[in-house]
């Protein structure tokens, strides 16, 4: 039997203003209340008529080092770690204002999109969300990156990081039990990383524009280059949980499950969340 909870906007609208990581272009990101039924969507403010691209798989357009969602040339990149912030809140309705096509990065984790949703509170509204269950396995693999979705009776992820010829990394293992409370005291905190060898790369291809150890953590080989050293002894392996519960929220409903995933990014996640979506869908319809 599908149970269900009552749909959540926030009450009060609320901004911060930061660098994109990418773009690294200033920007400021409102959260805006959204009436029941009408979902998580992102709203340009810089462009004529203030475009609207909701956060749903079918939008999904690039996931190269963050994923990025778009219609037309209207486009939101590196949308994760807001989403990741209103998934663990149960955020059902709510529009995301934008003035470029990139959040800011705050300090490369969740947690000024934390605050704002804290300093906003939540409202319960009158329609109801059905919470869809896995209820047979699924899985989506590629070469040595593998993620499987089992029925669960809560949301759970268990996440694998393998990095053998990086000392400082090595590997790592996390299981995570979703709520808010757990999100907010052991993921939110835990800040995007990057490879030092990566790092001449993504500036040649045009990224991390807006970069710095105030947004991000440098590993090299056995050193952690980061300001005040690791939030957590395995920030890394918990950030890839991040990014995997603000990927799989573009499923676009609350569902049940455990989630396994060894070296999953943001390309795998994306992929894996359409197989999802169209796996919760059938089982919502049945």
């Amino acid at each position: 039997m599908t149970q269900f909870r009552q749909q959540k906007t926030i009450g009060s609208v609320q901004s911060y203003s930061g660098i994109g990581i990418h773009s690294g272009q200033e920007v400021e990101i409102r959260f805006v209340p959204a009436r029941e039924g009408e979902g998580v969507f992102f709203r340009r403010m810089d462009l004529p008529g203030c475009p609207v691209v909701p956060a749903a798989v079918e939008y999904i357009v690039d996931t190269s080092r963050g994923t990025t969602i778009a219609i037309g040339d209207v486009k939101i990149q590196t949308i994760e770690h807001v989403l990741a912030a209103l998934r663990a809140y149960e955020i059902d309705n709510i529009c995301v204002e934008l003035s470029s096509c990139e959040p800011p990065a705050g300090n490369g984790s969740s947690d000024v999109f934390v605050e704002m949703i804290d300093r906003a509170g939540t409202i319960e509204q009158e329609l109801r969300a059905p919470i869809v269950s896995i209820k047979k396995p699924i899985w989506w693999s590629s070469n040595n990156i593998h993620i499987i979705g089992l029925p669960h009776d809560e949301y759970k992820i268990s996440y694998t990081l393998h990095y053998p010829k990086n000392q400082a990394l090595g590997s790592q293992y996390f299981d995570f039990l979703l709520s808010q409370e757990n999100f907010c005291s052991q993921i939110a905190p835990c800040r995007t990383f990057a490879l030092y060898e990566e790092i001449s790369y993504l500036m040649d291809k045009g990224l991390i524009q807006g970069g710095s150890l105030a947004n991000a953590v440098v590993v090299k080989q056995e050193a952690i280059i980061s300001k005040g050293g690791l939030y957590f002894p395995d920030e890394a392996v918990r950030h890839k949980v991040l990014d995997l519960v603000g990927d799989l929220s573009l499923v676009g409903m609350p569902f049940t499950g455990h989630i396994i995933a060894i070296m999953s990014g943001h390309t795998s996640n994306c992929a894996f969340a359409e197989k999802l979506y169209h796996h919760l869908t059938t089982e919502s319809e049945s």
